[in-house]
């Protein structure tokens, strides 16, 4: 009886490392036609058109927010597995992306085994947590609040301060967000409460302190 492969669509907008992931993959014996995107747009096309088992989605990607594709993913495409493949370490964002429906998390500085076996993972239904995600999650009850307090923005606000963190001006941020300008100054003035912040400067401060921008 011939076992169905695992098909693989991978987000990155990184020539280099989609090249590298896909090469890996290519040599995996139960995974078959590795596909490659580079932006948000891209992804949603080929989720149309084709059928993918696991999406490989990187979180710094040109167009629409990651975390907003996931979302739609999540109510579209149900069946296919989102596995975060991200330059940031699982304890900056890997609580917020679960939240979102992300089935698994893993860092870029990942062992290419710990790839293959999250796929495999999250293709069978499974949720992949490394060692250190685990240990986030399972702390969050004994965690000082003030300690995580931008758990505590929405993914809008998020979105802002990261644009606001990397030297974005609103209006720059209004369009990556599809959002209107207005809305862009109400989330920042919302999150600069949240945060205790005054300024622009001091929220690129907290972002570069917490390892929440490149």
């Amino acid at each position: 009886m011939t076992v169905a492969k695992i098909r693989v669509l991978i987000a990155d907008d990184h020539a280099i490392v989609r090249s590298g992931v896909k090469r890996l993959l290519s040599e995996v014996p139960d995974i078959e036609a590795v596909g490659e995107v580079q932006d948000a747009a891209q992804i949603l096309q080929r989720m149309r058109s084709e059928h993918w088992d696991v999406l490989l989605l990187d979180l710094d990607m040109p167009g629409q927010n990651p975390l907003d594709v996931l979302r739609l993913l999540t109510r579209n495409h149900p069946h296919v597995k989102v596995l975060i493949l991200s330059m940031y370490s699982e304890e900056q964002f890997g609580l917020r992306t679960i939240k979102a429906g992300a089935a698994g998390y893993l860092s870029k500085k990942s062992a290419p085994e710990q790839l293959i076996t999250a796929i495999r993972r999250v293709s069978e239904g499974g949720a992949y947590l490394s060692a250190s995600l685990a240990a986030v999650l399972a702390s969050k009850l004994h965690l000082n609040p003030t300690d995580t307090i931008h758990e505590m923005l929405s993914d809008r606000e998020f979105a802002v301060l990261q644009g606001i963190a990397s030297g974005k001006s609103i209006t720059e941020i209004a369009q990556e967000l599809s959002i209107s300008v207005k809305t862009v100054s109400t989330y920042r003035s919302r999150l600069l409460v949240t945060l205790n912040l005054r300024s622009n400067v001091e929220v690129a401060r907290y972002a570069a302190d917490h390892g929440l921008v490149k």
